[in-house]
């Protein structure tokens, strides 16, 4: 390694290379920022659907999936949402929380949260180089010399922050290119998926409720096994189902290609004390069946259930017996669709997979197994559900990278 302070440089303009090269920088470390993208911070733009849900306040390790929690616990306790706001602020981005804990810029808008990192790096001497592929990084005497540009001209870095993010939004840089190079580097790469990613599923039979969202628990079985469970937002669509809760179980899909699945939804989470209570009073009474259904799902529900469960659509109340009356409500807490498969990375917001969370110091992100070498971002195995997660441990390991490579030596 060189003198005082290292050179470094900085793969990757989204949310970890951006702190990492601000981070770098406010320590004097003379810092170059490498992107195949026309502007800093491009992949920011699509979050939160324009208005960036760029951190989640209440953030723990047990809300994520990956290979080492030691490890994301140990980053999350050096730089967790509390850190990332203040850093935020410092940059002129000023955020709010909603009550579930998801959080946006006071403008809700990504564009402005773009425009405030690009000049913070500005004003910050980094030096850009945009509109360029880092085509190569091999070691030398120095540390390790990055390709880009004219091929014949490699450039030497004391440290290098690999921040090349992973197989999501291809058409944004995302190509997940870069993984051949860390593995010839010596690190393992997991095997690399869609996730947060609308999951596909025959709908033929449910193809009228096309278009209707509704909050409901949504469970993923290959056969008998549960695989996994949320609650949430879930959208039917022609070709599957969308929305948060569908979105956060998708890699448990995209990861069992070719598998049998199904997908069990819960109409009745949160809301099934209230119609059974509905229920009971109205009991003998002749009430539409379906009127009472809609006091507690959208209006294209109960001539469904009422179908599923073999009942004719007019059907009344005081008309039921007991044993048809739990097949409605059965209907209603397991209305199943065979899952076949999800949309591909150009739908995905995230991938899986990518060098192990393990081969990763957490106090600087540093390798270990490649001196000089840092990761941040998605370029790591670590998955968060919808709600800003991913956005809060993409700043937060590229804060922790960028201040750990500025460390002189």
């Amino acid at each position: 390694m060189t003198a005082h302070p290292p050179r470094i440089a900085v793969i990757g303009a989204g949310p970890a290379g951006i702190m990492a090269a601000l981070e770098a920088a406010s320590a004097g470390a003379p810092v170059t920022l490498y992107d195949t993208n026309d502007t800093v911070g491009r992949k920011l733009l699509v979050t939160g659907n324009g208005r960036c849900n760029i951190s989640h306040a209440g953030a723990t390790p047990a809300n994520y999936v990956c290979d080492s929690p030691d490890a994301l616990e140990a980053i999350l306790s050096r730089c967790g949402h509390e850190q990332v706001a203040a850093r935020l602020a410092e940059l002129g981005v000023l955020i709010y929380a909603t009550p579930d804990g998801w959080c946006y810029p006071l403008s809700d808008a990504a564009a402005t949260v773009v425009d405030a990192l690009s000049a913070a790096v500005r004003l910050a001497g980094v030096e850009l180089h945009l509109k360029t592929l880092v085509r190569d990084l091999v070691r030398d005497r120095q540390g390790l010399s990055v390709i880009a540009g004219d091929p014949e001209r490699p450039r030497s870095f004391d440290r290098v922050v690999v921040a090349t993010g992973g197989k999501a939004h291809p058409a944004l840089g995302s190509t997940g290119r870069f993984y051949a190079t860390l593995e010839r580097l010596g690190h393992r790469v997991l095997p690399v998926h869609p996730a947060l990613v609308p999951i596909e599923a025959d709908m033929r039979r449910l193809n009228r409720l096309q278009g209707v969202r509704l909050d409901a628990e949504l469970s993923i079985y290959a056969g008998e096994t549960l695989l996994g469970r949320d609650t949430g937002n879930i959208m039917f669509t022609q070709s599957g189902l969308s929305g948060p809760a569908a979105m956060n179980l998708s890699h448990l899909v995209s990861t069992r290609p070719g598998q049998p699945l199904t997908a069990v939804i819960d109409l009745l989470a949160g809301n099934g004390e209230a119609l059974r209570d509905l229920l009971a009073a109205k009991r003998r009474q002749p009430w539409p069946v379906s009127t009472l259904l809609g006091a507690v799902l959208p209006a294209k529900f109960p001539p469904l259930l009422l179908q599923l469960a073999g009942l004719p659509p007019d059907a009344l109340l005081n008309a039921l017996n007991e044993g048809q009356l739990e097949a409605l409500l059965s209907a209603a807490r397991h209305l199943t669709v065979r899952v076949t498969g999800t949309r591909d990375y150009s739908f995905a917001q995230l991938s899986t997979g990518g060098v192990p969370l393990k081969e990763i110091d957490p106090r600087d992100m540093a390798s270990r197994l490649v001196p000089g070498l840092h990761l941040a971002g998605e370029v790591l195995n670590v998955l968060g559900p919808c709600g800003g997660y991913n956005l809060l441990f993409a700043q937060a390991s590229g804060m922790l990278a960028g201040r750990g490579a500025a460390v002189a030596t």
